[in-house]
């Protein structure tokens, strides 16, 4: 299933390779793959096959609603939660200034076990600032699932620390391969990929 997942963001253009013109991320790294998963929104077919994906993992979990992460989160996290029949809620990136000053809209019930729905996984520090706010809010987080990861360390060492388990249907080392199978890639670049992977903060793997 994850190299199904793989080739749907790569037949899609959710995940674009650029080992020779990197892409520049919010954080400001040089990055060789740029990820908007967003864009299986589009396609109801592939949509589908993410949403089944999703439901079989769904299956090996007690809880009593879904979150979707803002914004990215959102949408699947609304189509899970319809699928399911499960109350559905969202955490924003900080709180409002205004108004109930919420960062948690939507479903919010204290001593809750919830769901979060991600689209990506990086460096894991932003869906895991949802995780703490939910946890502020005394709601249990069971897991984090989402639709891709790069597999870096530093997310794995964030998780690990947090005592949080993350799920994915793809990610990075799966399309890597896929791409390098279907000539997307050349071995040289496969090895820039990699190295990137391993440190993304250091822009060696342009010269490697």
């Amino acid at each position: 299933m994850s190299k199904d997942i793989a080739q749907i963001l790569l037949d899609t253009q959710a995940v674009f390779l650029s080992v020779e013109k990197p892409f520049t991320w919010a954080s400001g790294i040089q990055s060789p793959i740029y990820c908007d998963n967003r864009k299986v929104l589009a396609f109801p077919k592939e949509r589908e096959t993410i949403k089944q994906a999703f439901l079989n993992i769904l299956k090996e979990y007690d809880y009593d609603a879904i979150i979707g992460t803002a914004t990215a989160g959102i949408p699947m996290a609304s189509i899970l939660a319809d699928a399911t029949n499960k109350p559905l809620g969202y955490v924003r990136s900080s709180k409002k200034d205004h108004g109930r000053q919420n960062q948690i809209e939507g479903f919010s019930k204290e001593h809750s076990k919830v769901i979060v729905v991600e689209d990506l996984i990086s460096t894991g520090k932003s869906v895991l600032k949802v995780v703490d706010a939910l946890k502020e809010a005394g709601i249990e987080v069971i897991a984090v699932i989402a639709i891709f990861s790069y597999n870096m360390h530093l997310s794995q060492e964030q998780f690990s620390a947090s005592g949080v388990s993350y799920r994915v249907l793809s990610d990075f080392n799966t399309l890597m391969q896929l791409a390098l199978e279907q000539g997307m890639i050349t071995s040289q670049q496969e090895k820039q990929l990699k190295k990137f992977q391993k440190n993304p903060q250091n822009n060696e793997w342009i010269q490697a």
